[in-house]
């Protein structure tokens, strides 16, 4: 396709598709994550003590949990269904690897979630109280089971592992399925995601608390949402620290088996030792020339290596190294994404920590908070730790480009070759308005829901269905 002076074709058509996909999909990930073992520990809390609050927000954020949980569900199998339409040599390359863990998530991870997510939702009042709070747990235990399993095989892509190529078939082939499940990058993305996921849940807990408290201040149920404020606080503070922790493991393994994507990520062309990092900076449009820059020494040195003086390869020599040890060609992702996306997510991050503390403080000793614009800062919290699990995927995503399996398969050699770019952009369009409609009808039940407020657990009166036949006669004087 011709046109403004630029060309698209197939292949850049199924990448766009896969990366908004993606994203989209991942919007909703994070929360049912969080959200699940959060409404396992309130109900928990309520079976403990008997207190009535307990089961009230069980029930509400219960309700907002499963919302969320369906529209995960519909997006992911899309998600799925793109390896064998736009990606089918990719998958024919390394499908013995990656479907091995897809496989055990789907018949294993999302069979556990899915049961007893049922058995959660239509147990109230017909389970035993503790089989049902089993029920909400091991729902919790197959959703983040169902995440591990899933970083698992985006881990290969990261750091191949378990596996050798077959020289008659040229397919990839699995030799140690549990050097794939223990890859160093699953381990350490695994509990990243999860910290990530529980800024999310426990930013959405303290928007919806928080507009209650403000807006409907002295009902009946304000001391509910009360606590359901500070508890959603304090997940978000542990959650940013945790953040925090795995985050800078993280960034040394990936200095280890992928330190293109560390250069990448601070825009340093130059081995330096030590090495700063950027807080800000003002350059070309491509990242090669540095204009303006507000820097933090030895920062960057110690986030890849551990020590503060420690050698960080640079975007140059890594590649020349590329270049000689795989062929001609340009091994560098596109820096301005890598560089300004690892700053996002770690800015949108911080911004929801700064938050919750605000909202700790406003309540202190008992305080009720009034301040609008506290109430607006809330409502905004819930929005800015999923921009920065967005943002920090599409760095993990783009800082390995061009390759979709390090350095055993380029993204262009992985695209379905039988896919015409005319099927890829139909399927795009469609998919991108079938998402947007989507979005708006989950916005508007999260938002229906959680104005609604916590459950009137008040017995319903029961109806009388005496025949009006065998009713005695009354008579009135």
């Amino acid at each position: 396709m011709h046109g403004w002076g630029f060309q698209v074709d197939a292949l850049d058509v199924a990448r766009w598709q896969f990366g908004v996909t993606t994203v989209y999909h991942f919007l909703f990930v994070p929360l049912t994550i969080g959200l699940s073992i959060l409404v396992a520990i309130l109900q928990t809390l309520w079976h403990r003590t008997g207190n009535e609050r307990y089961l009230k927000l069980t029930k509400f954020y219960g309700k907002l949990f499963l919302i969320n949980f369906a529209m995960g569900v519909v997006t992911g199998i899309v998600q799925e269904f793109q390896f064998g339409m736009n990606w089918s040599d990719y998958s024919r390359f390394v499908g013995d690897i990656f479907g091995a863990p897809l496989a055990i998530e789907a018949l294993v991870a999302f069979f556990l979630e899915s049961t007893f997510i049922g058995l959660w939702i239509f147990g109230w009042d017909r389970l035993p109280k503790r089989l049902h709070l089993a029920a909400i747990w091991a729902a919790a235990i197959g959703t983040n089971l169902s995440a591990y399993f899933i970083l698992a095989a985006n881990s290969f892509m990261q750091n191949p592992v378990g596996y050798r190529v077959n020289p008659t078939t040229g397919r990839a082939e699995l030799t140690d399925f549990g050097a794939v499940l223990t890859n160093k990058v699953a381990l350490v993305t695994f509990p990243h995601t999860l910290a990530g996921a529980f800024l999310v849940a426990g930013s959405l807990i303290v928007a919806v608390g928080l507009w209650h408290v403000i807006r409907n201040s002295g009902s009946a149920d304000t001391g509910a949402y009360r606590f359901a404020t500070k508890f959603g606080a304090w997940v978000v503070m542990v959650a940013s620290a945790l953040v925090l922790i795995t985050g800078d493991t993280q960034g040394k393994i990936m200095t280890e088996v992928q330190p293109m994507k560390m250069a990448a990520a601070e825009g340093l062309y130059t081995t330096e030792s030590p090495a700063s990092f950027s807080v800000f900076t003002v350059g070309s449009l491509d990242g090669s020339r540095e204009v303006f820059a507000l820097k933090i020494p030895y920062l960057l040195s110690f986030l890849g290596t551990g020590d503060p003086n420690g050698t960080v390869q640079g975007i140059n020599d890594l590649q020349a190294q590329y270049a000689s040890q795989y062929g001609a060609g340009s091994y560098t992702p596109i820096i301005p994404v890598t560089y300004w996306s690892f700053r996002f997510m770690i800015g949108f991050g911080l911004t929801a920590a700064a938050i919750a503390l605000l909202v700790l403080w406003a309540q202190r000793k008992g305080r009720t908070p009034t301040s609008r614009w506290l109430l607006r800062a809330g409502l905004v919290m819930p929005v800015l730790p999923l921009l920065a699990n967005s943002f920090g995927w599409i760095f993990t995503e783009m800082g390995r480009q061009p390759w979709i399996v390090f350095g055993e398969m380029l993204t262009r050699n992985g695209v379905s070759r039988s896919v015409s770019l005319t099927e890829v952009l139909t399927s795009f369009t469609a998919f991108t308005l079938i998402y947007a409609a989507l979005a708006v009808v989950e916005f508007r039940l999260l938002v229906r829901y959680a104005k609604a407020g916590v459950p009137d657990l008040t017995p319903a009166p029961v109806d009388d269905d005496t025949d009006d036949a065998e009713r005695p006669l009354a008579f009135a004087y």
